[in-house]
């Protein structure tokens, strides 16, 4: 448990902190909501993961997507917004209320649809009609395939709550991943504005 929440901090920190933009002007708001979508999804663990130990599941994260060094800006803006996307997807359903408290998940749907709409602004800023499709393939198609594994994990293990945990873990790992990418967009939009 202290790993994760050391894992988590160090995520708030890096991912989250002050500096560039995405490639757009994403407000102060956005990063405070991404640092609170992350502490919801911490709050609400429900079962010791070392009880769910036989439940555990590599999902095979697309790590080289998100750190890929080849990545264009329009693309690595398409894949962070895939990543929310899927994740607002997959805490938006039936079953996921069924598993988490009520009045969390609502904080984190309203948390990650305040994001998705940040991104969206973002990806009309960088993505041309040509550039869309691009978007669209590689990595974003990558990052869409690891969600479905996830989703057939889930039906798979019929819901239970020890699955739930597991992909709560996941998610947390995921977004925890992205920070390198983030990282990258920053020193994109660095290199942009210097002279």
């Amino acid at each position: 448990m202290a790993f994760v929440l050391s894992l988590l901090m160090a995520l708030v920190l890096v991912s989250y902190g002050p500096g560039g933009s995405l490639g757009c002007d994403l407000s102060q708001n956005h990063m405070l909501v991404g640092r609170k979508n992350l502490r919801l999804l911490g709050q609400m663990r429900r079962l010791s993961s070392r009880f769910c130990l036989q439940d555990r599941k590599d999902f095979t994260f697309p790590q080289e997507m998100v750190e890929g060094s080849q990545l264009q800006e329009a693309q690595a803006i398409s894949v962070l917004h895939e990543m929310l996307q899927q994740t607002f997807n997959l805490f938006h359903t039936e079953r996921s209320s069924a598993a988490w408290d009520t009045t969390l998940l609502e904080q984190l749907h309203t948390g990650l649809h305040q994001q998705l709409d940040d991104l969206d602004a973002c990806l009309g800023q960088v993505m041309g009609e040509e550039d869309s499709a691009l978007g669209r393939m590689g990595p974003t198609l990558a990052m869409k395939r690891y969600f479905q594994g996830i989703h057939v994990y889930l039906k798979e293990k019929e819901y239970s709550d020890c699955a739930w945990e597991i992909v709560r873990l996941e998610i947390m790992r995921a977004l925890s991943s992205s920070t390198s990418l983030r990282e990258r967009l920053r020193m994109m939009d660095g290199d942009l504005n210097s002279p």
